[in-house]
C-alpha cells in the first residue's frame, strides 16, 4: 500500500512539473514577443522626431498643344477650302504652366564635424528631389521648413538638403557592413503620404547589384514593407541606428511585394560628407575591366577555388597600367581586405579618394603579388576614354572603347569589342550597313577590345582592300565586308 501511495505521489509531482514547464515555456514565449514589440516601439519613439516628410514642387513649363484631331484639319481639305472655316484652322494653343508635386522621406543626420548651430542636414534620395523648384520638409511635431539642395549624386541616388533654424536631433548612423542576413530592421517613412509610418522586417540579402537602379549599387535587401513615399527614409537596426536609406522596390503592381532595397549607410555617409564639404563627389579610378570568376575560368587559369575577380583588360595610360597590373591577374585583396565580387570591388575603389596609394594583392602565375597603385579620378578616366576614340575618315566611321557609361546606355559589355559612335552618310561603312551602336568585335579576324586595338588592326591593313568585321548588334553577331566602289 505504501509503495502504491509513493508511486501516486511521484506521478503527481511529475505532472505538476510538466505543467509548470509548459506554462513557463508558453509564458516565456509571450514575454519574448512583448520584449521585441517594446523594442520596435522604443525605436519608433526615439527616431520619429528626426524623420521628415519631403514635399517637392516643380513647374512644368508651358508648351504648345498639338493640332486638334479632326478630319477637317487634313491638308487636302485646306487645299480646296482654305482657312475660312473655324473648324479647318489649327487648334494649336499654348498650354498653361502647371504645378507638379512629389513626395518622399528623409532624416536629419550629422556630418563628420557634428551638428551646425543654425543648419541641419537631411539625407534623402536624389530621385525624390530631382527637378524640384521648391522643397518643403515637415517634422513629426508639425513644424515645416523650406529646404535647399546642398548637393546631389545621381550615380548613387544620394542627396543632401539643408534647413535653417531647426533644433531637431540627428539620428545615429550605424555600421551597415556589420549587418547580417536575418537581423531585424525597421523602415520609417511616409508611404503614400501617410506620415511617419513604421514597418518591420529582416535583412533578406546584402550586396545586391546589377539591378540597373543606380550606377553604383550595393543594396541591402529587406522584406520590411517599402512603398512609394518611403524613398529617402531611414532603415534602422534595433538600436535605432540608421543602416540604410530606403530607395527602391521590386514590384509588378507598383506597391509592396516583399522585396525592397536600401542604400547602405556606409556608402551614403561617404558621399554625403563629400557633397557637404566640396559640393561634388570625387571617385577613385583604377582603369581595369573586371569580371567574376567562374568554375570554368578557375580551371582554365589553374587557380583552384580562390575567391577574387579577374582583370580582363587594362586601359592604356591608366593608373593600373602604370602600376604594372596585367590582363589575367586575379585580384584577391584590396587594401588588405578580401575581394569577392565585382560590384563590391568597384564600389570600394570608387569610394577611395583620388591620389590615394592603394595596395592590391593579385595572383599571377599562381603566385601572390602585392602592387601599389596611385588612384586617379574619374575625370582622368574620361580623358583616357576620349583618347581611345578613333575616327577613320577613309571608312567613314568613328569607334570608341566601351566605358562603364556606354555599357549602361547601350546595353553592351566593356572589354568585348568597340562601339560605333558615328557613321558618315554615303561612306563605305554606311554602305556595308554599319550604324551607331554596332559593336565591332573583330577586324580581319583579329579581336579588338579598345580604340587602340582597332587602330592597330587597321594599320596592318592596306586601305582600298576589303576589310572583314565581326559585328554584334542586339546580341546577334554577323560578319560584314567593307568594300570600296570600283
Amino acid at each position: 500500500m505504501a509503495i502504491k501511495n509513493c508511486f501516486f505521489v511521484s506521478v503527481c509531482i511529475v505532472f505538476l512539473l510538466l505543467s509548470s514547464t509548459a506554462y513557463s515555456v508558453e509564458n516565456g514565449g509571450i514575454d519574448s514577443l512583448r520584449q521585441t514589440s517594446k523594442a520596435f516601439a522604443s525605436v519608433a519613439k526615439k527616431v520619429s522626431p528626426s524623420v521628415v516628410f519631403v514635399k517637392v514642387e516643380s513647374i512644368q513649363k508651358a508648351r504648345e498643344s498639338t493640332r486638334a484631331q479632326s478630319p477637317f484639319n487634313d491638308d487636302l481639305f485646306r487645299h480646296f477650302f482654305g482657312d475660312r472655316y473655324q473648324g479647318f484652322r489649327d487648334q494649336t494653343q499654348p498650354r498653361p504652366e502647371r504645378k507638379v508635386t512629389g513626395q518622399g522621406s528623409g532624416f536629419v543626420f550629422a556630418v563628420d564635424d557634428g551638428l551646425s548651430s543654425d543648419t541641419r542636414y537631411i539625407l534623402t534620395n536624389n530621385h525624390v528631389i530631382e527637378g524640384a523648384d521648391s522643397i518643403r520638409v515637415t517634422f513629426q511635431d508639425g513644424r515645416e521648413f523650406d529646404a535647399e539642395i546642398k548637393g546631389v549624386d545621381p550615380k548613387s541616388d544620394v542627396a543632401v538638403l539643408a534647413i535653417k533654424n531647426s533644433e531637431h536631433k540627428a539620428l545615429r548612423l550605424g555600421d551597415s557592413s556589420s549587418m547580417e542576413v536575418g537581423e531585424w530592421v525597421i523602415a520609417l517613412g511616409n508611404p503614400f503620404g501617410l506620415s511617419h509610418t513604421l514597418t518591420v522586417g529582416v535583412v533578406s540579402a546584402k550586396g545586391r547589384s546589377g539591378l540597373g537602379i543606380n550606377d553604383y549599387e550595393d543594396f541591402i535587401q529587406t522584406d520590411a514593407a517599402i512603398n512609394p513615399g518611403n524613398s529617402g527614409g531611414p532603415l534602422l537596426n534595433l538600436d535605432g541606428e540608421v543602416v540604410g536609406i530606403n530607395t527602391a522596390i521590386f514590384s509588378r503592381s507598383g506597391g509592396y511585394m516583399g522585396v525592397g532595397f536600401a542604400i547602405p549607410i556606409n556608402l551614403a555617409k561617404n558621399i554625403a560628407n563629400q557633397l557637404i564639404n566640396t559640393g561634388e563627389v570625387k571617385r577613385g579610378y583604377l582603369g581595369v575591366v573586371i569580371q567574376e570568376m567562374t568554375p570554368e575560368l578557375e580551371e582554365s587559369f589553374g587557380i583552384g577555388e580562390d575567391k577574387g575577380i579577374l582583370i580582363s583588360q587594362v586601359s592604356d595610360g591608366s593608373p593600373a597600367q602604370r602600376a604594372g597590373l596585367k590582363t589575367g591577374d586575379l585580384i584577391v585583396k584590396y587594401q588588405s581586405i578580401k575581394v569577392e565580387d565585382v560590384a563590391g570591388f568597384r564600389n570600394r575603389v570608387a569610394l577611395t579618394p583620388p591620389g590615394t596609394k592603394a595596395t592590391i594583392t593579385v595572383l599571377r602565375d599562381a603566385k601572390e603579388k602585392r602592387i601599389t597603385v596611385t588612384l586617379a579620378s574619374l575625370d582622368e578616366a574620361r580623358d583616357i576614354a576620349q583618347s581611345e576614340i578613333q575616327s577613320v575618315g577613309e571608312l567613314g566611321l568613328t569607334v570608341q572603347t566601351i566605358t562603364s557609361e556606354l555599357e549602361q546606355q547601350l546595353g553592351v559589355r566593356s572589354g568585348q569589342g568597340v562601339v560605333v559612335t558615328e557613321v558618315k552618310r554615303g561612306s563605305v561603312a554606311a554602305m556595308a550597313g554599319l550604324r551607331a551602336g554596332s559593336v565591332i568585335m573583330q577586324v580581319n579576324r583579329h579581336t579588338v577590345n579598345s580604340g587602340a586595338d582597332f587602330s592597330n588592326a587597321l594599320k596592318q591593313h592596306r586601305l582600298g582592300k576589303q576589310i572583314l568585321f565581326l559585328v554584334s548588334e542586339q546580341g546577334m553577331a554577323r560578319y560584314v565586308v567593307l568594300s570600296w566602289p570600283k
